[in-house]
């Protein structure tokens, strides 16, 4: 396995290479705080060599076979099969979540990979008749050129592959600036995989920088023709002035504050499993994901056993070592992400909320916590919490629950459960989410389904077709042969 010192480089045009900054960034293992790796940042220099080499690949891989660049993604996902176990380690030491998180994560980074197989070969074009006798009209798919990519630390690996793995595909090149709480799992990693594969050089380049230190740099040079955002509404606001400013296109992925809706019908055994499904929703890998459930919403009339349930299977849950096959729940990513957790806690209890589950801090370590009692229009119930932190409110019947549920300037996704699919059908499409999951988790991604959030979780879709008009355009061409008349 190629250690965290090897992986900790920029990777422009082919080559490993320090940074010219003047500082590093310090990667550490968020459960033993052990330093994994010291990284010189990149500089404008850096954005601008990776721009080149990505400038001067790309002509030649457009114009590729796209069975060749099938065969590139086909090696890729060996590479992570191969090596899973390496890779899951890698992922656990600089993350914090526990094997089940990295297990996910390289499943979905294997879906985005074999996803993208179909995108290389499957790029169409098409023939339309022209009311002009004489005249064809052609229209043809080509890349845009060259991307940049701009992914998160929850899920650095599997977010990063799901805008690179289509944008290459379909013979674009990529520039890609992981976050620098994970600049192996997002950055180095994947130019590894990608490295193996037999990716030209040029075609993959990875910056490790402070988005606030070349950011703007990144988004406002000349060569990246599309931006793909995964982060913050704040920072993902500030990218979308910049591109719109240079007329590039965009994909935004930003914050969220899921509902997760229990429906008067929820009884038995469909209760025990709406429990067990809101408590994966709130805690999978310690909350931070942007689809993970804020609000658990329930009808007041199964209230009382629902947070009975729900706080028992939250106190049984094991917070702890990683690594422990037995751990629900890890560290936080850093010391800042616990400072913020806890000030949320703090601002819910001085509004009046109660603790049902008081879950201590210490280190990087936030226990589960369930709060209930806060006012509806609190801002602590209208903001993203980035941690183990449930919010439990009732609602009085399905409209009050709808309204309840919408009542967030974010949209990316949201439950619902019930015993009546179709009523959950119903309630689904008056939510306003990109996504609801009807008898589910909120934290649901599927590759052959679009991703993406209304309001202030973003802009833009991805997976499928949307990844194709992202990372694609489409070109007229009409053709004749006889010479006739022209206006003048």
């Amino acid at each position: 396995m190629s250690s965290f010192t090897e992986l900790g480089h920029q990777y422009i045009d082919g080559e490993w290479r320090a940074g010219t900054g003047s500082w590093e960034i310090i990667d550490f293992d968020p459960y033993t705080g052990e330093k994994l790796a010291a990284i010189t940042v990149a500089t404008v220099k850096e954005v601008d060599a990776a721009y080149e080499a990505a400038r001067r690949a790309q002509d030649g891989w457009a114009r590729s076979s796209p069975y060749d660049r099938r065969r590139v993604f086909e090696r890729a996902v060996r590479v992570i099969e191969d090596r899973a176990e390496e890779f899951a380690e890698v992922l656990t030491a600089e993350l914090g979540g526990n094997r089940a998180k990295s297990a996910v994560e390289l499943d979905s980074a294997c879906e985005h990979l074999r996803a993208a197989m179909s995108m290389a070969v499957a790029a169409d074009g098409a023939l339309f008749p022209s009311p002009e006798a004489g005249r064809e009209n052609r229209v043809f798919r080509r890349p845009v050129g060259v991307v940049t990519v701009l992914s998160p630390y929850n899920f650095p690996l599997a977010t990063a592959l799901m805008s690179v793995a289509p944008a290459l595909a379909l013979g674009n090149a990529v520039v890609l600036k992981p976050n620098q709480n994970s600049p192996v799992s997002g950055g180095g990693m994947v130019a590894k995989i990608f490295e193996e594969a037999g990716l030209p050089a040029g075609l993959l380049n990875i910056l490790i920088t402070d988005i606030a230190e070349i950011g703007d740099a990144l988004i406002e040079h000349p060569v990246p023709k599309v931006i793909s955002f995964a982060g913050s509404d704040a920072v993902g606001r500030h990218v979308a002035e910049l591109a719109a400013r240079h007329l590039k296109r965009t994909a935004l992925q930003l914050s969220n504050n899921a509902a997760f809706v229990v429906l008067d019908d929820v009884r038995g055994e469909r209760l025990d499993y709406a429990v067990r499904a809101a408590v994966s929703s709130r805690f999978f890998y310690q909350g931070q994901v942007c689809m993970a459930a804020n609000r658990i919403l329930v009808d007041r009339s199964v209230e009382a056993e629902f947070t009975e349930k729900f706080v028992a299977a939250v106190r049984a849950l094991k917070v702890g070592d990683p690594r422990d096959p037995g751990t629900h729940l890890g560290p936080l990513i850093n010391a800042k992400q616990v400072d913020a957790v806890r000030t949320i806690v703090k601002q819910a209890l001085d509004e009046g909320a109660t603790a049902l589950v008081h879950g201590a801090s210490y280190g990087n370590f936030v226990e589960p916590t369930v709060l209930t009692g806060l006012p509806e229009r609190s801002p602590v119930m209208r903001q993203e919490i980035f941690g183990p932190v449930a919010l439990l409110a009732a609602f009085d019947g399905e409209e009050d629950g709808i309204r309840m549920a919408n009542d967030t300037p974010y949209g990316l996704t949201t439950a619902v459960h019930t015993a009546d699919l179709e009523r959950g059908v119903r309630v689904a499409r008056r939510i306003g989410a990109g996504m609801v999951h009807v008898n589910s988790t909120t934290n649901l991604q599927d590759v052959t389904v679009m991703f993406g959030g209304e309001g202030l979780s973003g802009l833009g879709r991805l997976n499928g077709r949307h990844s194709v008009d992202l990372f694609s355009t489409e070109q007229w061409v009409s053709v004749r042969e006889d010479m006739p008349e022209v206006p003048l």
